[in-house]
Formats: structure tokens, sequence, C-alpha cells
């Protein structure tokens, strides 16, 4: 029986049980989030990326991420978000669309990510939302497109997280590091062309 309750289960089919369970009018944010569990952070982390690629995207993506990934670094069982947002109804066939449209994507991927090189739980957690928390000060960076590399870098970050990939989380987090450092340069630059037009 312990193998059996201790398989991993999927993304995909994580997504594909929500539709079993899920209301038939409508779904609200919070209800989604308490039916993922433990998946919440990671679900949440990829769809605000996704959400990210979008031009003009970028501040308001970079401040959605902070709550999550503060949370991740305190190490709490699932991101709660303020009533205004759990709160929001949507329709379920939306619910259903996104699903239908990202199951066949999630299941390809699934062949090539999935669990190896397992870590601590609570202290990989602690990493990621560290990581993220770091990744979302370069979607303010003031340059064309500065969201898509951090955005794809989280996104990449939330599927080994769901998918337990030890390996895809290790070159993440070594990208994620290269990100962080080109967007501080970036950052300390602009800082300083903006003090040598000012004095």
């Amino acid at each position: 029986m312990g193998p059996v309750m201790n398989r991993h289960i999927p993304t995909s089919e994580v997504l594909r049980g929500l539709l079993a369970e899920a209301p038939a009018d409508c779904v609200t944010f919070g209800w989604l989030l308490d039916k993922l569990h433990k998946r919440s952070f990671g679900i949440v982390l990829l769809l605000l990326a996704l959400i990210g690629l979008a031009p003009g995207t970028s501040p308001v993506v970079g401040l959605l991420l902070t709550i999550p990934a503060i949370q991740m670094i305190l190490a709490r069982e699932s991101p709660a978000f303020p009533r205004i947002i759990a709160s929001r109804r949507f329709p379920t066939r939306r619910l259903v669309r996104l699903v239908d449209r990202a199951v066949p994507v999630l299941r390809r991927m699934e062949t090539v990510i999935h669990p190896r090189w397992k870590t601590p739980f609570e202290a990989t957690t602690r990493v990621v939302g560290l990581v993220v928390l770091a990744l979302t000060s370069v979607f303010f960076v003031p340059i064309p497109l500065s969201n898509v590399v951090p955005a794809v870098t989280i996104m990449l970050i939330a599927l080994a997280y769901l998918e337990e990939d030890g390996v895809l989380l290790a070159l993440s987090l070594t990208a994620a590091a290269a990100v962080i450092l080109v967007g501080a340069f970036t950052i300390w630059q602009s800082v300083e062309a903006v003090r040598s037009m000012t004095s």
C-alpha cells in the first residue's frame, strides 16, 4: 500500500481531477487553492509566469509574484491571497477550457520532466520562494521584453517544483542566478546613467 499511496501524481492528472470536483456554474480562486493543496504554490507560480509573458503585465505580475514567494520562504502550507482576489468568481467553463488546453502540453512535458534527485520538500519550498522573490525585481528592469526571460525562468522553476524534478530544478535555479545578476547589472547601469544626467 505504501508505494501506491506515495506515488507522484503528475500535474496533468491533478488538473483533470479538478474538473471532476468543480461546481457546475462558477468557481473561485480560493476554491482552486484549497483543492490543489501542496501543488497550489507551483501552479500559482506557473499561471502568473504565463501571464507575465504578455506585454505590459510586468509590474502587476511582479507584485503578485511576491505574495506566494514570501509565503514559500515562510514555509506556509499553501498560498493565501487577499479576499478580493481569493473570492473572485469565474465561470467553470473557463476553467474547463484552460485545463483542456494545458493538459496535452503538460503530458508531453511530463515525458521528460519527472521525479528525480528528490530534495527535502520544506527546504526546496524556501529556496524556490527566495529565488522567485529575487526574480520579481527583473520584471521592473526598464528595457523592452525584460519580462520574458524571468517569466520563462519562473515557469521552469514551477514545473520542476511541481514534478519534483531535482535535475530541472538545479538547472533552472542556475539560470535564475544568471538572470538575477544580469538584471542587477542592468538596474545599476540605469541608476548610474540617471545619476550622471542629473549631476
